[in-house]
């Protein structure tokens, strides 16, 4: 499996009927202000460098932005306020994403998501999450970034999910946590080295939920950057 093949694969997939069924209503109806848009209205793949050090796991593709777009974080809110931050820390090549062919570049960071359709109400179903995991699985495999950046609490829940299980395979040991808190417990900013030495740190999810309300500021978000700038030297 090359990740061009992998893909492919999710791009082509229909395992999740009631995804299925919204992705392409969404997309035939569409919103008012993108009536002009061809709509992707398809399973999103990930996107970055291929060899990144650092993989970013958001939830699920938003209906007007990525579903419509193809691209994750792309066209909607959420990306508004994430490629800015990327761009100031280094790893983007411009601060804005409108469209998938709008000349974006990632450096040495990887976007992906738990769940590759958009959901009703932005809430995929654990069965969804659970049909998805395999292609966020094979990508961990296949990139081998040492930083992932969960943003979001489900996005952490299903990386401790798939390392929990690797690390079962492998080794008996306990994960390790190496900074605040005492537990492995979702908290902005926190830090967690796993057995497989991944370091996950966590994020508030640049959802206008989180940014609108001043949970999650600017200067919150570029501290999770700089914190993953400053664990890259210690793989």
């Amino acid at each position: 499996m090359t990740l061009e093949h992998l893909n492919t694969e999710i791009i082509t997939c229909c395992l999740c009927p009631r995804l299925v069924t919204w992705r392409e209503k969404v997309a035939q109806e569409k919103r008012c202000a993108y009536r002009d848009w061809e709509y992707w209205g398809k399973p999103v793949p990930g996107f970055g460098d291929p060899r990144a050090g650092v993989m970013v796991v958001g939830l699920a593709p938003g209906a007007h932005g990525s579903n419509r777009t193809g691209r994750m974080f792309t066209g909607d809110a959420s990306g508004d306020f994430l490629y800015p931050a990327l761009y100031r820390a280094g790893f983007a090549s411009q601060p804005d994403s409108r469209h998938r062919d709008d000349g974006l570049t990632l450096k040495n960071l990887y976007i992906t998501a738990v769940c590759r359709c958009a959901p009703p109400g932005n809430k995929p179903l654990p069965d969804e999450m659970d049909n998805c995991q395999p292609y966020l699985e094979q990508e961990i495999e296949l990139i081998h970034s040492k930083v992932i950046v969960a943003l979001g609490r489900m996005a952490f829940e299903r990386i401790l999910r798939i390392h929990s299980a690797h690390a079962k395979a492998t080794d008996d040991r306990p994960q390790t946590v190496i900074s605040r808190p005492s537990s492995m417990v979702f908290a902005h900013g926190a830090v967690y080295q796993l057995v497989t030495g991944n370091w996950l740190l966590c994020s508030y999810h640049p959802s206008q939920q989180n940014t609108r309300t001043g949970r999650l500021t600017a200067e919150m978000f570029d501290a999770v950057w700089q914190c993953v700038h400053d664990l890259l030297p210690l793989i």
